[in-house]
């Protein structure tokens, strides 16, 4: 049981870094982050890996905020565009 909590505190570790780049397309930022923050909460329990699970953990939480910035901003920018296009016809 213990072997598979640190194989999930290294998973999240692992997502918590692939969600450094994985925040520039939100449709993959999403899923990425909180499967990391998953299992990073799962290895949380593991007594070898636990900073392992502690920085994925932290480093999932912050990308899916900043996703979730980058979808807002996006929806912003796609909406002011086409505003703007109507209004210049």
């Amino acid at each position: 049981m213990e072997e598979k909590r640190e194989k999930q505190a290294m998973v999240g570790f692992i997502l918590g870094l692939c969600s450094i780049i994985a925040w520039f397309l939100p449709i993959v930022g999403y899923p990425v982050t909180i499967v990391g923050i998953v299992f990073s909460v799962k290895g949380l329990k593991s007594s070898k890996n636990r900073t392992k699970a502690i920085a994925g953990l932290i480093l999932s939480i912050i990308f899916l905020v900043v996703t979730l910035i980058n979808s807002i901003l996006g929806v912003i920018m796609t909406t002011g565009a086409m505003m703007y296009m109507n209004m210049a016809y």
